[in-house]
């Protein structure tokens, strides 16, 4: 239980672009344990990590600004496809499908990281993002 709770608050400490780059490599983490699985005729595990990275690609999806322009489209349809491209891999068991995935994942967190670094960070307190959570929810359900 502590190990959770540590990870959560560090998570809480982390900005959303460092959020998105831990998702990115916990997604091309996933990929590679799926693999060995199937390698390994461990279905069962192969399925798992194939759901965790298709709702890594979903809550990308849902992070996305789409004001930020094309680039957010963009991104967006390539979740999509491979999102698409992972459930084809989970009904078929097919590993090379994943491969095929993996790569576009890699070239993005590597494109990502290189942004960051050269991008000065931006931290916010867990206070400021739950309050501005709350009034953009509010906001929502007044309008």
């Amino acid at each position: 239980m502590k190990l959770n709770f540590i990870t959560e608050e560090l998570i809480y400490h982390k900005s959303p672009q460092e959020l998105t780059a831990m998702m990115y490599e916990k997604f091309i983490q996933n990929i590679d344990e799926a693999v060995r699985a199937i390698q390994h005729s461990d279905y069962f595990t192969a399925n798992e990590k194939i759901k965790q990275c298709n709702d890594i690609l979903y809550r990308l999806g849902i992070g996305l600004t789409y004001q930020a322009g094309v680039i957010a489209e963009q991104l967006d349809t390539l979740y999509n496809y491979m999102s698409e491209r992972l459930i084809m891999a989970n009904l078929k068991k097919d590993t090379f499908i994943l491969c095929e995935v993996q790569p576009m994942m890699k070239k993005l967190s590597n494109a990502w990281n290189e942004v960051l670094k050269e991008t000065p960070k931006v931290t916010s307190s867990p206070r400021k993002n739950k309050l501005s959570s709350y009034e953009q929810h509010i906001r929502i359900t007044l309008s």
